[in-house]
């Protein structure tokens, strides 16, 4: 395709250009780049002259000014009756706005774009093609699509099912999301298909009130405009196999997340027995996986939430990543949940990030069952930010500029708000464009993490202390040939404490175990405050469990 390139009038601001020039010399687009304040005799000359398919015009100065400049240009050119060109316009926000409202430009660039979008616009447009180009609308394409950046996600569920539609059409139209994550409120999540045991007092506490399958595709209907984002939905806290159904034939779910131990009596989101909750929720994983669509089983961080220390995450990590390649996920969504808890220093995070990722590549890569693909997803943890906005901002920044050392496919951003109140669409938008940001500043290159001796250091010593809690539930049953998949037996490592955390509350062991940041990590303490290591906490956990089974002596 030949293009010309030009600012137009008394506007000298050509960096812009020269650089979208440069990007379509790269795809294969002759260009004629005629520089800054170029005046329209010239400019139509060019045209008449090399007979273009499209012309680049960039202008950086007065909205006003831009008026006459385009009314002059635009009669000129019918009165030299030349031939039809596409125009794409390029400048400030404000310039943006008068050019749209001349028909003869078809694309718009008000430099919040990423070079991956102006190329896609590049590669995506033929010569008078004015057709709509949607992007992919799986997510293992999406990934490969917008690579070698990550996909942007944020999840949207408020007070009323209009605010909500409202909120992601806005979202979609902005183009700064590439995933729209839906939240049900918590009758809809437990008890879609037992409404008479919703308790309407609770309508739209912690999402959408969704009563109806059309609320769903209403929802997946605002979606379509804009860039397209994908949506995506939690399967629910029970009936989670109808339940995801549902989300598949309504809103294309992206991608099912699912728990292993959760949403059962151990955090009351459901009324189902631990070991009943986990063989459902097995199933509804394996459901997901045989419908094709990527699964996320989200333990580990539902651990995290709960203060276990970082061991325990690792081995509840690796626990879920063996039963995704068990039940036949065939792309495995692992969620990084950052800065949880807030006290972990930005080291011994990767670091445990680090050890639950090498674990699960080797559980993903085991010969015995078809390689499994782990598509990484990093997050802020919601209890590192503050009700000071601004230290929220700083907190997001900082944390995805650290995450971005894990290269991950997937960014679940987290509003700098949410420590406050639940996210408009206004915030999501900027505060997925500072992550946004942070993404490509990162791309440009950065250290290796995982060079610094302390950071290897500890992630060896989590993963051999994982191993160490892997072990010790293999032990409860060493006749059983895959005793991290077995309900029973998961159901006592978590009674007896080999799974424990302090946020479990009541349930499980009788003595709980308490963790504590000590030096940037998490670790479990004794009862003076000082951290014990994972084989002398398992000794004590199966030396309680033999005393309590003692039954007392008979006295005669």
């Amino acid at each position: 395709m030949k293009i010309i390139c030009a600012s137009l009038g008394g506007c000298v601001h050509t960096a812009g250009l020269l650089r979208f020039t440069q990007l379509a010399q790269e795809q294969g687009h002759r260009c004629t780049y005629l520089g800054g304040a170029v005046p329209i005799d010239k400019l139509i000359g060019s045209i008449i002259e090399i007979e273009p398919d499209m012309a680049a015009l960039s202008y950086r100065l007065s909205p006003n000014g831009l008026r006459g400049i385009l009314d002059e240009l635009f009669v000129q050119l019918s009165i030299r009756e030349t031939p039809h060109i596409d125009f794409w316009f390029g400048g400030t926000p404000e310039t943006v706005g008068v050019a749209r409202t001349y028909e003869p430009f078809t694309r718009f660039f008000d430099g919040s774009e990423t070079e991956k979008e102006v190329l896609h616009a590049l590669t995506d447009t033929a010569p008078g093609d004015h057709q709509v180009h949607i992007p992919p609308q799986t997510l293992v394409e999406r990934i490969k699509w917008k690579a070698p950046y990550p996909l942007l996600r944020h999840h949207i569920g408020l007070p009323t099912l209009r605010q909500t539609s409202q909120s992601i059409r806005s979202l979609a139209k902005s183009g700064v999301l590439d995933i729209i994550s839906l939240a049900p409120d918590q009758n809809a999540q437990q008890y879609w298909f037992h409404p008479h045991k919703m308790d309407p007092t609770q309508d739209g506490a912690g999402g959408a009130p969704f009563r109806d399958r059309k609320d769903f595709r209403t929802m997946y209907m605002a979606s379509r405009t804009g860039n397209y984002p994908l949506l995506r939905c939690y399967s629910g806290t029970q009936d989670i196999i109808p339940f995801s159904q549902m989300l598949i034939e309504t809103i294309q779910n992206a991608w099912a997340a699912i728990p292993l131990t959760w949403y059962s009596e151990m955090d009351r989101r459901s009324e189902r027995p631990l070991a009943q909750a986990i063989s459902e929720n097995q199933e509804a994983i394996r459901y997901n996986a045989d419908k094709g669509l990527p699964v996320e089983i989200n333990e580990a961080h539902q651990w995290g939430l709960r203060f276990a220390h970082d061991a325990m995450e690792v081995a509840v990590s690796a626990i879920a990543v063996h039963n995704a390649k068990v039940l036949g996920v065939k792309e495995h969504i692992m969620q990084f949940m950052l800065c949880t808890p807030p006290e972990i220093s930005p080291a011994m995070d990767l670091a445990k990030a680090l050890a639950k990722w090498e674990m699960a590549i080797e559980i993903a890569h085991t010969t015995s069952i078809r390689p499994m693909r782990i598509i990484k997803m990093i997050r802020t943890g919601l209890l590192s930010f503050r009700t000071n906005p601004f230290r929220s901002i700083g907190q997001l920044t900082g944390s995805m500029m650290i995450g971005s050392f894990l290269r991950p496919e997937i960014v679940h951003v987290v509003a700098y708000c949410e420590a406050i109140r639940r996210a408009s669409s206004r915030v999501i938008i900027e505060s997925a464009t500072m992550v946004q940001q942070i993404m490509e500043e990162s791309n440009k290159g950065l250290p290796d993490c995982t060079a610094d001796q302390k950071i290897r250091d500890r992630k060896e010593q989590l993963k051999d202390e994982a191993s160490q809690i892997l072990e010790a539930i293999r032990n409860l049953d060493r006749s059983n040939l895959d005793p991290l998949c077995d309900p029973v037996i998961m159901e006592k490592a978590i009674q007896i404490g080999i799974l424990d955390a302090p946020g479990l509350g009541t349930y499980g062991c009788e003595k709980k175990i308490r963790t504590q940041v000590v030096h940037g990590r998490n670790e479990v303490i004794d009862d003076f405050g000082q951290p014990i290591t994972e084989s002398n906490r398992l000794a004590m956990v199966f030396s309680h469990q033999r005393k309590s089974t003692m039954k007392p002596t008979v006295q005669q």
